[in-house]
């Protein structure tokens, strides 16, 4: 069984990994394996060059073609397109690397012992990753062990809150990652059935994945309202099941926003005193992605925090225990090291309101 890990622990994981090393990935399809890829390694300005083996059928658009050299009479290969022609390092991302052809896995093979095609070598301190669905029904080709060997492997398994961070800073629309943050089955077609009772053929039905929820908010984020052929049109990107679902959360949107009470708190106040526990639980989410995700101007930011520690204060009245539990317990989590430190470090009265719920936080 592979090691699993989440976003935050890939991103250190490819800081300490040496370049000679090759790395595995194992998860799903659409939890986001080459956004991630692309994302860090263009902030270290190195070209990453994807492959969808599975789609591959000639090793030549992998390895270059052969052709005779006319002066020495043996046959060569070209480099291929994507050969780095300025002999810089780059990331080859071998996808769907368990759905390759055989043809296509022996030249893998030489690629990952010695970083090498064709008798061509990578540019020093080029990097190879390789993605493999996991699940049956990817399966296509039997990996040979000496192959495996070669790569440290690890089960991907990104988090909601991986997700919800992301969403947040990629601007995706308000109500998805609300309805994202209360059903959080709905994320991953993993936690739900796929199994529908009006007959729908079992292959073809849809069901959500992180992919399908952006393409949702694309689909919606310039209309104010929802009517039956958008919830039809959603049906077919994320499944029946989860559009129905998202069809009564916007029934049910959120009765007031973050934005409402860190900056306009004393208008909207009044709106918190027929919330019950689950309600301050998903505020309080809201509240730690919007300041994590840095959503306020800085000009806003000593009334911000101080009308985050009025709205502690009416949890603290209310014996809203649990819920300054809850939020004091989103401050210890490393992935909302940004909220905790311009909450805590800026504010010592909101420290003084929920210390007692505090456990070690480490800023």
């Amino acid at each position: 069984m592979a090691i699993k890990i989440d976003v935050t622990e890939l991103i250190q994981l490819f800081e300490i990994t040496p370049a000679s090393h090759n790395i595995m990935l194992v998860g799903r399809h659409g939890i986001g394996k080459s956004r991630i890829i692309n994302d860090y390694f263009a902030g270290k300005k190195m070209k990453v060059v994807a492959f969808f083996l599975g789609q591959m059928s000639d090793p030549g658009d992998l390895i270059g073609l052969m052709f005779k050299n006319d002066k020495t009479g043996h046959s060569e290969f070209l480099p291929p397109y994507w050969w780095p022609a300025d002999n810089k390092p780059i990331v080859l991302f071998l996808d769907e690397l368990n759905r390759a052809r055989p043809e296509i896995l022996q030249s893998v093979m030489d690629l990952t012992l010695n970083k090498t095609l064709a008798g061509k070598k990578l540019p020093e301190g080029s990097i190879i990753i390789s993605a493999v669905n996991e699940g049956e029904e990817y399966q296509i080709t039997d990996l040979d062990p000496a192959l495996v060997s070669r790569f440290n492997i690890y089960e991907f398994a990104p988090s909601v809150e991986d997700w919800l961070l992301w969403a947040d800073k990629s601007n995706i629309d308000s109500r998805v990652i609300q309805f994202i943050q209360k059903n959080k089955h709905f994320l991953d077609s993993d936690n739900i059935s796929t199994t529908y009772k009006d007959g729908f053929f079992l292959s073809l039905s849809k069901s959500p994945d992180r992919r399908a929820w952006e393409r949702v908010s694309d689909l919606i984020k310039n209309l104010d309202s929802l009517g039956e052929i958008h919830i039809k049109t959603i049906a077919g990107i994320v499944g029946l099941q989860a559009a129905l679902a998202f069809k009564k959360s916007m029934e049910e949107f959120m009765k007031v926003t973050v934005e409402q009470i860190l900056l306009q708190f004393e208008k909207y106040k009044g709106k918190l005193k027929d919330f019950v526990l689950h309600e301050f639980v998903y505020l309080n989410e809201q509240i730690i992605y919007w300041i994590q995700g840095e959503h306020f101007d800085k000009s806003d930011k000593k009334m911000m925090l101080t009308n985050l520690n009025s709205y502690l204060q009416i949890l603290k009245k209310s014996k809203m225990n649990e819920a300054l539990a809850h939020f004091a317990s989103l401050l210890e989590n490393v992935k909302f090291g940004r909220a905790s430190s311009i909450i805590l470090v800026d504010s010592p009265d909101i420290m003084i309101t929920i210390e007692e719920y505090i456990g070690t936080i480490n800023l």
